[in-house]
């Protein structure tokens, strides 16, 4: 077998390095180990026997001479074994290897030595002399790919142009695999800077490519650290809110090189600058999460841009930007409140919300046993006979605000209800605090326990506290939260919430549960602080508690001007919060967020019933019309496995907005889909995270059975691919008893024995 010329360590062994990844250790001579073994151990006896007799050798010096002796009498009989390595190798010319080369925009980023990465992917594997294809085609039929969002077949690198608007490197693999099925394939060779953008988990394509056995060798182009760079990373936005709320977010912004730089961060509502702030980069940071504010935003879905201005030497500019789409509903949410009694907190609350059109706070007041007052009831039969007593009368709701009232007045199938609201619905929970409220009201152990973001103990009549003042102000979390901002001036914000009045709780909380954030603290006379306002996820809604008493304080307080908004402008701004993000029964969800022309889109839907139970039988169907008005058809099938999951998928070929409605058939029942749009734009998407992904090339090649190159090692490949269990092969047995190391040790130990016995003065 012919190989290229080795490197020293491999000169060695004899064999490169993928032979012993590969290979596997057999004994040819393994008959003789009957015989073979009895004589060296005694060989070995007889020469340590020899060395206990030598009476004017030193104790010390016997070991080591008999270890010496004995150790070179093994390796001579390893060698009798014949030690190999069983190898499986491809026929010449019997297989083919598919070379999948990225051609996505980000290999145009000029960042290695030949120019651009695209430039040195021609110069690899192009029909150049020196490339790598002539070694590879003296073995193997070679079959060329390109890839981006999609694979296609090319004669060769010089169809590369690195126009793809992200980089699909789940896809690419699948698809490869499904095209060579049946064929003898060797292997694939992917040449990528493994900037994979496409939202597409890889797991499932590695496992395919491990179940056929075919090894995928990555070249990773690129550098897997930019110098000097500022990039938008990540934005964190909601994905709706209701019209005239103040959005709250941050982004995660990466700055490598300009420590100590201002940075001009900009937000942009379509072509409207709506925010902008100075960002002083620290030294040691080259990651930083900033907080941003967007002021209120028209109705419809708005297209957010966070940009950074350039900075001089940077290697990329076009990550310097990203977009998030927000929607802003304009219209009104309705929320349920139930209360156990006459008091000022419902009064108050409700009146916070009557001002503000988007919200309708619907109240159910207990005013004596088993009877509720109904207020902000749409008709007659709304709430008539009390808290709903089922899913579908519950779930109408998008947000559930419990006063003080206790366990008792709800049977157990309302209380599991109630969790299954936050979890399976998505609704937003709010527990108030009140003498009948938590513990207080005996809801330790039930479903409402669970949902909530503290945990607490039951107390009996006998047992309740006193009430304890709490001075309340926010935690770092609560400053930085759309529903506490009381100014726009951060400072401004700070002085108001320690102007105001403390509050009172009769409920003892005992901590938070793991995952959920306090986002106001309340701390008494004696020192002590407590959470007065804290949140978590639960499934797929929020859970949030909110243990105080008299929040009403902060409105009729003797210290609170007639005129002072706080009360209002705070229980508008939490209840706005509280219905973000929370789904209607069929949202449609679109994976890219932004494709470009010619993207593959894929359209998702989450179907439930009334009850938001999940429907698999369901003929669903979205109409998509384009900025010119032509209209497609979009069928969506369900996905197996997964109920309520139905997906579907088209090709955008325009740039614009694209409208997107449609119905889902139930039976006899038509539901229309809640519309929505996709704005269809090259925005450089596969500019983002553009350095080398090394990890990720390393885990590819590693489950597959692969190896990973880059531009410095690349050269060993071609001998590498020849070692192979997928395609046509051939079994081979490699001698490993005649490696040069081998004899370089035995000569070794031989050689050691006789300096040794010199400088002793036994020779």
């Amino acid at each position: 077998m012919a190989w290229s010329p080795l490197s020293v360590p491999e000169l060695l062994v004899k064999y490169p390095a993928r032979v012993f990844e590969q290979g596997i250790l057999v004994w040819q001579h393994a008959g003789w180990l009957r015989i073979l073994a009895p004589v060296t151990l005694l060989l070995i006896a007889f020469t340590i026997a020899g060395y206990l007799k030598a009476g004017r050798v030193g104790r010390l010096d016997r070991i080591i001479l008999a270890t010496v002796r004995s150790l070179g009498l093994l390796l001579v009989a390893l060698c009798l074994l014949r030690p190999a390595l069983l190898v499986s190798t491809s026929l010449p010319q019997q297989n083919i290897l598919g070379i999948v080369l990225d051609d996505s925009k980000s290999m145009q980023i000029r960042d290695v030595d030949a120019g651009t990465r695209l430039e040195l992917v021609r110069q690899l594997f192009g029909d150049t002399e020196g490339s790598l294809v002539p070694r590879l085609a003296e073995r193997f039929a070679l079959r060329f790919y390109r890839f981006s969002e999609t694979l296609e077949r090319i004669d060769g690198p010089s169809a590369l142009r690195g126009t793809g608007s992200r980089t699909d490197l789940a896809t690419a693999l699948g698809d490869a695999r499904r095209d060579f099925a049946g064929a003898p394939l060797a292997g694939l060779i992917v040449a990528t800077d493994g900037a994979d953008n496409a939202g597409q988990a890889i797991s499932d394509a590695l496992l395919g490519l491990q179940a056929a056995k075919i090894p995928v060798y990555t070249v990773g182009v690129g550098s897997e650290r930019f110098a000097r760079d500022v990039a938008i990373d990540r934005i964190e936005l909601p994905h709706s809110t209701l019209k005239g709320a103040v959005l709250v977010g941050s982004v995660s912004l990466r700055a490598r090189g300009v420590a100590g730089t201002t940075l001009a961060l900009v937000v942009e509502d379509g072509n409207k600058i709506v925010a902008n702030q100075e960002v002083v980069v620290p030294r040691g940071a080259d990651v930083l999460t900033v907080p941003i504010r967007v002021p209120p935003l028209e109705a419809g879905v708005r297209d957010i841009r966070v940009s950074v201005r350039p900075v001089d030497g940077e290697v990329l500019a076009q990550n310097n930007s990203q977009n998030a789409r927000v929607e802003v509903r304009d219209r009104r949410e309705k929320i349920l409140y139930v209360e156990g009694g006459i008091r000022p907190e419902f009064a108050f609350l409700r009146r916070a919300a009557q001002s503000d059109s988007n919200l309708q706070v619907v109240g159910l007041q207990r005013t004596a046993k088993d009877k509720y007052l109904r207020l902000g009831v749409d008709d007659s039969l709304e709430l008539i006979s009390g808290f709903p007593t089922t899913r579908a009368e519950l779930f109408r709701y998008r947000a559930l605000i419990l006063g003080s009232i206790e366990a008792a007045s709800f049977t157990a199938d309302q209380l599991r209800m109630i969790g299954e609201y936050v979890s399976d619905r998505g609704g937003s929970l709010l527990a108030l605090g009140g003498r009948a409220a938590l513990g207080e009201g005996a809801f330790e152990g039930t479903a409402l326990a669970d949902a909530l973001p503290v945990t607490f103990v039951n107390r009996t009549a006998d047992s309740a506290e006193i009430p304890i003042e709490l001075q309340v102000r926010p935690t770092p979390a609560g400053f930085s939260n759309a529903a506490l901002l009381l100014a726009e001036d951060p400072d401004a914000n700070r002085t108001r919430w320690d102007s105001l009045p403390a509050l009172t709780s009769v409920n003892r909380t005992t901590g938070l549960k793991p995952g959920a954030t306090a986002l106001l603290d309340g701390r008494s006379a004696n020192g002590e602080t407590v959470p007065v306002l804290a949140w978590h996820r639960y499934g797929r809604g929020r859970a949030l508690a909110f243990p105080i008493q008299d929040s009403w304080l902060w409105q009729m307080h003797a210290s609170i001007p007639v005129e002072d908004q706080t009360h209002e402008t705070l229980w508008r701004q939490l209840l706005r919060w509280m219905l973000e993000e929370v789904p209607d029964r069929t949202d449609l969800a679109i994976a890219p967020n932004y494709p470009a022309p010619g993207e593959r889109t894929t359209i998702q839907l989450e179907l439930t019933d009334s009850a938001f139970r999940r429907v698999n039988d369901a003929q669903v169907e979205v109409e998509v019309v384009g900025p010119d008005g032509t209209t497609r058809q979009v069928p969506l099938e369900w996905t197996l496995g997964r109920d309520g999951q139905y997906a579907g998928t088209f090709v955008p070929t325009e740039e614009g907005e694209h409208l997107l409605s449609g119905q889902a058939v139930i039976g006899s029942d038509t539901v229309r889909l809640t519309p929505t749009s996709l704005g269809v734009a090259d925005r450089g998407a596969d500019f983002v995270n553009a350095e080398m992904r090394s990890v990720l090339l390393q885990r590819v090649a590693r489950e597959t059975g692969g190896r990973f190159y880059t531009q410095a090692t690349v050269a060993s490949l071609p001998d590498d691919v020849v070692f192979t269990e997928s395609g046509v092969t051939i079994r081979e047995a490699l001698d490993l008893w005649d490696m040069p190391i081998v004899l370089i040790g035995l000569l070794g130990l031989l050689g050691f024995e006789w300096v040794y016995r010199r400088y002793r003065g036994l020779i």
